[in-house]
């Protein structure tokens, strides 16, 4: 197996090549705030734990935009985001306040802010994008995008129909020195011959929550963090108390969000969709195992077949060889396949190397970014597809266009929800 080490000088040449190449989607974006010249942008933050408050670091270091409003609904979060933003704008003389909210909504009708970026569990997802949609704001929303495929489906069309400038979370596309950017080229140019199987190997389905009762915190707002999930009793392992330094346990409920499956295969079968140029479509069926919550099998209209399991990240295996990659390596069982150089006549995807400053230049300059919402949908599906194999345990047929399950009226049922009232979208 032959591993490859990135040389940076190989992606500035590619950088260049790039610039020239058309966007891999098109887009008839014309955003209705957009700020062509070096005005700074003006932001709001929707949920500051532990990814929020990384997204919230990186962005005050950007000198084009302002962090003018967050959104939290615990106390201790919103003291600590608004001591990150004070700390950076006291050598900033033209940075204007910052305003703290409870309520999300106070910040989306707040006409000085441009666009939002949204932090919350996966289960606020749908509902803060398709508001700050609905109020003309740029969105860059964390991944999974949503919780079931009917959130995803709404969201997609209400970005569509608000022109606005969107991103998913999903930055193994831009960054880790362009490895999995590299994977997705490999595949496409043929360099493992014919693809017949990707297994790719994340966490397990997400499970029903039944966690003790506890008191609410002071200073917590815990029905705004339930929001539009079931009504419950509050535990500190969903909403940990003040700041915390992991990642919460809400992520293994499906009342919250889809599991490991989810959590990082909407990074993992990102990259496997973007390699086989699924981006728009998906697998027709879906092949769960009898008793284990490892091994489902997705099978696409070309025959591709893909596991959920194997070694972290993707392996990709052709009639000619087979590629694994992950954050930390590449690696390949010929040689030739890593060092051998692309040219003008290969197939190149999207080309970026930072996430967020991605998402910043295309509300600039009305281009797609590089994980708009149609990508960032249809990469959560194949997540909830696979948490519906394994709740019920048998195969199933599934219609990438019309986004329904063939004959089968309870697996349908778990493609959407109703939200808890007051949180329903009007």
């Amino acid at each position: 197996m032959y591993t490859f080490s990135p040389d940076r000088r190989q992606f500035a040449k590619a950088a260049l090549a790039g610039s020239a190449l058309p966007f891999a989607m098109s887009s008839s974006q014309a955003n209705a705030k957009v700020k062509a010249d070096t005005t700074p942008l003006r932001l709001g933050f929707i949920g500051l734990g532990m990814m929020g408050r990384g997204h919230l670091g990186s962005f005050l270091g950007m000198n084009d935009v302002h962090v003018v409003g967050i959104s939290e609904v615990v106390k201790e979060r919103i003291d600590s985001a608004m001591e990150m933003v004070a700390g950076r704008n006291k050598d900033r003389k033209d940075a204007p306040a910052c305003k703290a909210h409870v309520d999300y909504r106070e910040l989306l009708d707040r006409k000085d802010i441009d666009a939002v970026v949204i932090a919350t569990p996966d289960h606020w997802h749908a509902l803060n994008a398709i508001n700050a949609a609905r109020a003309g704001k740029h969105i860059y929303c964390e991944k999974p995008l949503t919780r079931t495929v009917g959130e995803g489906r709404r969201l997609v069309t209400e970005v569509a129909k608000a022109n606005v400038t969107f991103q998913t979370g999903s930055q193994q596309r831009s960054e880790f020195d362009g490895r999995f950017r590299m994977a997705a080229e490999i595949v496409r140019n043929g360099r493992l011959g014919k693809i017949h199987t990707v297994r790719i190997g994340v966490g397990v389905p997400a499970i029903a929550c039944n966690l003790a009762a506890e008191e609410v915190p002071a200073g917590t707002d815990w029905d705004k963090w339930m929001g539009p999930s079931p009504k419950r009793a509050f535990n500190h392992e969903l909403c940990p108390l003040g700041i915390h330094r992991h990642f919460p346990a809400w992520r293994s409920y499906r009342e919250y969000a889809g599991g490991g499956l989810a959590d990082m295969g909407a990074h993992h079968f990102d990259i496997a969709q973007w390699a086989l140029e699924m981006d728009a479509s998906g697998p027709v069926k879906i092949e769960p195992p009898a008793k284990e919550n490892l091994g489902l099998k997705y099978t696409y209209a070309n025959g591709v077949v893909m596991f959920h399991g194997g070694p972290s990240g993707c392996t990709f295996e052709g009639s000619e060889g087979t590629l694994y990659v992950d954050r930390g390596v590449i690696k390949a069982s010929k040689e030739e396949v890593l060092k051998e150089p692309f040219t003008d006549k290969d197939k190149r995807v999207y080309f970026a190397t930072n996430h967020r400053r991605n998402w910043i230049e295309c509300i600039r300059n009305q281009k797609p970014t590089i994980c708009p919402a149609e990508v960032g949908h249809r990469s959560a599906t194949i997540c909830h597809l696979g948490n519906i194999g394994y709740w019920t345990r048998r195969n199933l047929v599934w219609d990438p266009v019309k986004e329904r399950f063939a004959n089968d009226d309870e697996a349908n049922g778990w493609l959407d929800h109703e939200d808890r009232e007051p949180y329903r979208l009007g």
